[in-house]
């Protein structure tokens, strides 16, 4: 394959930055690197452009790099939640990817922030809290934390509260009857004493009468 040498004008992931001199596919370059602006053919003329490139990329360096700086210090006071759907046992369906924390960065808190950024191991599985890792410049690395929630309540937190909410009803119930049959039995029991008390005097009065006789 051939290749042809170009000098880049901009800065090209993988490839290089402003003032970078680089050797790529011809086909590449002309179709798409220099129709593009990209870049141009190196020459003696174009080469006389390398210092103000080299200029422009170092403008543009410290810039991305203060961007960056001032990023960290914000995100690294956020949380990010993410809910998700688990099973009956808490288990997750599907994972949390890098993608899914940037998707969740811009919706929440509209930051657009690149997923190659967002450092993770391996995709987070269960929920919980996570400490995430962004390298967001070569010079700037910070983390931020991540809330995985499950939007499934577990089973056996509604049988409970099923069950709690049903018993103190039937226990309000029967003390609030107990209070009724107390004072229905209080005057029984209050006229039999005077039902005694109004014989003893009649007896008296037929015992008087007999002495005088």
């Amino acid at each position: 394959m051939a290749k042809t040498e170009v000098i880049l004008t901009s800065n090209i992931v993988g490839l290089g930055a402003e003032s970078d001199q680089v050797k790529v596919a011809a086909g590449y370059a002309r179709n798409f690197l220099l129709p593009q602006g990209m870049a141009v053919p190196l020459s003696g003329v174009n080469k006389r452009r390398i210092e103000s490139l080299r200029q422009r990329r170092a403008e543009r360096e410290a810039h991305e790099l203060n961007s960056m700086a001032e990023l960290s210090k914000s995100i690294s006071k956020l949380i990010a939640v993410i809910q998700v759907k688990t099973g009956d046992d808490g288990k997750m369906f599907g994972s949390v990817t890098s993608g899914t924390i940037a998707d969740t960065l811009r919706t929440q808190f509209e930051i657009t922030l690149d997923k190659k950024k967002i450092h993770l191991e391996k995709p987070i599985h269960a929920t919980g809290e996570y400490e995430v890792e962004l390298r967001l410049h070569a010079d700037v690395i910070t983390s931020m934390k991540v809330r995985v929630e499950s939007t499934t309540p577990p089973p056996a937190l509604e049988e409970q509260d099923q069950s709690e909410g049903g018993r103190p009803g039937r226990v309000s119930e029967k003390r609030g009857r107990r209070p009724e049959r107390s004072e229905k039995s209080e005057p029984k029991a209050e006229a039999k004493p005077e039902g005694k008390k109004a014989e003893r005097p009649a007896k008296a009065e037929k015992a008087s009468k007999a002495e005088g006789k």
